[in-house]
């Protein structure tokens, strides 16, 4: 498979942890919100390592955490109420937009 697949899929696990930690912080999911960020960071980080074989650390790196703060923020905004504006939306599109100057 293509280290891009792993990239990206890494990055879609780099969302797990911070989810599962917010997840920890209510009472009845404390212990299932841990297990899933060890899970996640596990699984991110991996895959994050297999990627790094052809494609550039720099790169990598952005992509990776790229995906994570766009994701984490857009589920923190739908599923957690958290605040939403203009500038904080515009902020993700600088994020993404960081990503495709660099990939370039």
């Amino acid at each position: 498979m293509s280290s891009w697949f792993y990239l990206i899929l890494a990055g879609i696990f780099e969302i797990g942890w911070p989810i599962g930690l917010k997840l920890a912080s209510f009472p009845n999911y404390k212990f299932l919100g841990f297990f899933l960020s060890i899970m996640a960071m596990t699984i991110s980080g991996l895959l994050l390592w297999v990627s790094l074989k052809e494609i550039h650390i720099g790169v990598a790196y952005a992509v990776w955490t790229g995906i994570g703060a766009v994701g984490t923020f857009v589920i923190g905004v739908i599923f957690f109420n958290d605040p939403s504006s203009i500038l904080k939306w515009l902020g993700v599109v600088a994020i993404v937009s960081g990503i495709v100057l660099l990939k370039i």
